[in-house]
């Protein structure tokens, strides 16, 4: 009872609070960098030492191989990231995840009292505290996370260090890390313990806070930290089970370049050890106690030699995963454009959802742009690629719409829910024009099944109008997909001159009408045109109006913007004339 309340307790609770803080830290990190990982994420190159650096910077950032390697999975899944590119990426995560023990060897400080961290960790949890008590949002609420995660970070440790240090003269405790000097059972015992906690970080610390206890030797620590490297990679499989398999391979990669360098570096270690017997002041290199800023250098030195040993090889290494996981016939259109894995960074995961809205801006724009061609010449095989066209951009608003709502429910940060909330209306918006694309097909189905033909008077006002609307969808699609706010503010002044356009078309077929010169069933297609068409162009000025991000309105209260914006600008006024010019009959 006594040993349960002196050393078991403390040493989970203060596991709990490491843990705990490493998590929170992470987070906080990961949501402060957000748009800063997302641009850096963004520039991916085929070149594998920028992809190195890049995963060393990133996993330096989010405290996380394991959080790295399962968005690698995630971007290799959805087709952001080629296998290729992977690669550099996943080295660079496994140097990258280093910075975290030498974090935690600062508990093992012993140097002056002041450098101490029971000298300044009250500091920072103090600053921290003050800082989320007076801080309601934004980054600097974002840095005070991240200073009470250190800070919880740091105390856990110390609290571990503290609940074993009673077992220095642990004989039972002495012979059980002696059992680890063997490399099968030591490499073993690290990869169990990464595989428990799901993080190499933490299985690290909980390493390091065991030195204290003097009974741990490098011949210990070596194949432990070894195996630790190894069990970090079973986060990033489980994450695979859900992936194609490309993700799979990733996955794969993560793990052969592991298990590869702990073959290598162990195997070699051992064999020029019983050749040279490595020895430091006259003992034994393996019966030296290690400490914590030792398990840091072991650890820090086995990952730099592994990249150094595989990065010369990375293409065979993309072809190792490939071997182990083969091409089917059937894998070809399979690949899950939007992975779940990503919303353990939600500003990246924002980032996925707006390309892929992009890629359905491009989908329903091109089903529109074909249907206008058809009165042109009707064409049955087009026809059925636009009903094509708009049974893809059905489903991408389903599972965009899914993935939406579900990455809502995390902690985003004001910015990325807002782009959340306008993504939601813009797919409902193309996904609508998609629709209006087969309802123009059907309308020139009907004009050809019957041998209707408009007057020529008709006929020209109609291309006029068709030519509008071709335009004001290329300007919002290419408004959209670049984010141009100035090439957004063009749309509006364009729908208005459609409005222009259908109201006189409807007023010239009555004049006609009137004459004979056209019948009730021509009006009966005409109206149906002019809808879809006046239709179209209010879903491109509700998309506009959500890319052009004015501060002092919110992005959804379009009719107040759009008010405002005909009420007086002149700019407004430039447009619409510029356009009305181009878009006349007499023209």
């Amino acid at each position: 009872m006594e040993i349960l309340l002196d050393m078991v307790l403390p040493l989970i609770c203060g596991l709990a609070l490491f843990l705990y803080g490493m998590d929170l830290m992470g987070d906080s990190l990961k949501k402060s960098a957000g748009s800063g990982l997302k641009t850096t994420l963004g520039k991916m190159t085929s070149s594998p030492a920028r992809g190195f650096l890049l995963g060393l910077i990133v996993t330096a950032i989010i405290q996380s191989s394991s959080a790295t390697t399962v968005m690698v999975v995630g971007f290799v899944n959805s087709g952001t990231m080629t296998l290729l590119q992977a690669v550099g990426v996943i080295m660079g995560a496994n140097v990258g995840t280093a910075v975290t023990a030498w974090l935690t060897g600062l508990s093992g400080m012993d140097a002056l009292d002041l450098l101490k961290p029971d000298a300044w960790v009250p500091v920072i949890a103090i600053v921290a505290v003050a800082m989320m008590m007076f801080i309601k949002r934004g980054k600097k609420r974002d840095v005070a996370f991240i200073l009470m995660g250190f800070a919880i970070l740091m105390v856990g440790m110390d609290l571990m260090s503290g609940a074993v240090s009673g077992l220095r003269e642990n004989e039972g405790f002495t012979s059980i890390l002696t059992m680890f000097e063997n490399p099968i059972l030591g490499v073993l015992a690290g990869l169990i313990l990464t595989a428990i906690v799901q993080s190499s970080s933490a299985s690290v610390g909980i390493l390091q806070a065991l030195t204290v206890t003097g009974g741990i030797t490098y011949g210990a620590a070596i194949p432990i930290i070894m195996g630790q490297n190894i069990g970090t990679c079973v986060t990033a499989m489980i994450s695979s089970i859900s992936a194609n398999k490309n993700g799979k391979r990733a996955a794969l990669i993560h793990l052969y370049f592991n298990i590869i360098g702990v073959v290598v570096y162990l195997s070699l270690f051992y064999i020029l050890n019983a050749i040279f017997n490595f020895t430091v002041g006259g003992i034994l290199f393996t019966d030296l106690v290690i400490d914590m800023w030792g398990v840091a250098l072991v650890h820090t030195v086995f990952k730099i030699l592994s990249v150094a040993l595989i990065a010369p090889f990375y293409r065979q290494l993309e072809k190792l995963a490939r071997i182990s996981i083969k091409e089917s016939a059937e894998e070809n259109e399979t690949t899950t454009l939007l992975d779940e894995r990503l919303f353990e960074t939600p500003a990246i995961a924002v980032q996925r959802a707006t390309e892929v809205t992009a890629m359905m801006a491009q989908i329903s724009c091109e089903a529109l742009s074909s249907s206008l061609t058809l009165f042109e010449g009707y064409d049955a095989k087009l026809a059925d690629r636009i009903r094509q066209l708009e049974d893809k951009a059905d489903s991408y608003e389903d599972a965009l719409g899914s993935y939406l709502v579900k990455l809502a429910s995390y902690d985003v940060d004001d910015r990325d829910s807002k782009q959340i909330t306008k993504l939601l209306h813009i797919i409902g918006d193309f996904e609508r024009i998609s629709d209006h694309a087969v309802n123009v097909l059907e309308s020139a189905e009907e004009m050809n099944d019957k041998k209707i033909v408009f007057s020529q008077a008709a006929q020209k006002e109609m291309s006029v109008l068709r030519a509008a609307v071709a335009n004001i969808l290329s300007i919002t699609e290419a408004a959209f997909a670049k984010n141009d706010v100035r090439l957004a503010t063009d749309v509006e002044p364009l729908e208005q001159v459609v409005d222009d356009l259908r109201d006189k078309i409807k007023l010239n077929h009555i004049l006609r009408l009137q004459k004979s010169e056209c019948t009730i069933e021509h009006g009966f297609i005409l109206a149906d045109l002019l809808n879809n068409f006046e239709r179209v162009s209010d879903h491109c000025s509700n998309i506009a109006g959500c890319v052009i991000e004015i501060s002092s309105y919110d992005a959804l209260d379009m009719h107040k913007y759009l008010a405002e914006v005909r009420a007086g600008s002149e700019e407004f006024e430039e447009k619409y004339k510029k356009y009305k010019h181009e878009y006349s009959f007499e023209g």
